[in-house]
């Protein structure tokens, strides 16, 4: 659709422009430019359909643009329509999915605790249900947190990015796969320090330890994880880039959606909405989130924030009446890089 009217207006506009361009050039002395006299006689029921035929022109172009304008917004919103309905069966399959794992287990669980079956403790089975309805809490949690995240207010206020990585670099040092991995955290020193950016800490935090998180579950032991940060003039840019085994290119458009899992990451725990909340807390700061990736090689994460001196269209404000209950409190500290 996009190629189609760039092609349109690129048939359309150059000739007027080119008229345009010659027309200036020529009365500015960039050439001879002689003046024709025409002289035109005609009776008025001539001039006056000349002129009905000029009127009747400029309508039919104005109706047949009205109607292609028409035509053209009916099937951005019959393709809106389609990809989110396919969207909402995707998630429909997904939490199904997720739901029924659990309750499986848990079934399972409660019928060998009333049949009292041999060999099996109960204080096993109730953990094993504990665990369960723990994994449910989560989803539940982490899916109220991405409706909170669309219709409450953040907070607006500078954040120091280099600072709130250390914190979560010192944060990912619990997880079970760090001591494995060699993490290595970039930031510019020269010429200047990396600028602030406008927001909620904490979500911010949270976004980037969904990513680390992310790095340290699906790479292998050994790999090495790179969390890079610099300017581009108009956003901060932070990088999540490991030597894992990668994401399949048919699963890089869909892996930001809630509950969807590639097929390198079954079979890991987890909600599947981690990325979902990078990608909401992002767009609520008015940035971006991308993904890069080759199988065997390893992937690459790419969040760009715009700067504090720049202005951007987000929904937060200064003060905040409801706050976000992030999943991780970081520690607030100056961090020495």
């Amino acid at each position: 659709m996009k190629r189609r009217w760039l092609l349109w207006t690129i048939l359309i506009g150059f000739p007027l422009l080119a008229a345009f361009g010659a027309a200036i050039g020529l009365q500015h002395g960039m050439g001879s430019n002689p003046v024709f006299r025409l002289q035109v006689r005609a009776d008025l029921g001539t001039w006056i359909l000349l002129g009905n035929g000029v009127v009747t022109l400029i309508l039919l172009l104005g109706v047949t643009g009205f109607w292609g304008a028409h035509y053209l917004r009916r099937q951005v919103l019959a393709n809106a329509q389609r990809e989110y309905s396919l969207s909402r069966r995707r998630f429909i399959r997904h939490l199904e999915h997720e739901l029924k794992n659990p309750l499986a287990i848990i079934r399972a669980q409660l019928t060998y605790l009333s049949e009292r079956a041999e060999g099996v403790s109960p204080e096993r089975i109730l953990s094993d249900i504990l665990i369960q309805i723990e994994r449910l809490s989560r989803l539940v949690a982490h899916l109220r947190q991405l409706v909170e995240l669309e219709e409450q207010n953040i907070e607006c206020v500078p954040v120091d990015v280099a600072s709130l990585l250390c914190e979560v670099v010192e944060a990912s040092q619990t997880h079970p796969n760090y001591e494995e991995r060699q993490v290595h955290l970039l930031l510019p020193r020269a010429p200047w320090p990396l600028p602030a950016v406008n927001g909620d800490r904490d979500l911010l935090g949270l976004a980037f330890f969904n990513l680390l998180d992310n790095a340290l579950k699906f790479t292998r032991p050994g790999d090495t994880i790179e969390i890079r940060a610099f300017e581009n003039g108009r956003s901060v840019v932070v990088e999540v880039a490991d030597t894992g085994p990668g994401i399949a290119e048919d699963d890089l458009p869909y892996i930001f959606e809630e509950l969807y899992r590639g097929a390198n990451a079954r079979g890991y725990e987890g909600s599947g909405l981690g990325l979902a909340l990078v990608r909401a807390i992002v767009k609520r700061h008015g940035g971006n989130v991308k993904v890069r990736s080759r199988l065997g090689q390893g992937t690459v994460f790419t969040v760009s924030l715009p700067i504090a001196s720049w202005p951007f269209v987000t929904s937060c404000y200064k003060n905040v009446t409801h706050r976000y209950p992030a999943d991780i409190h970081l520690k607030r500290k100056r961090c020495i890089i």
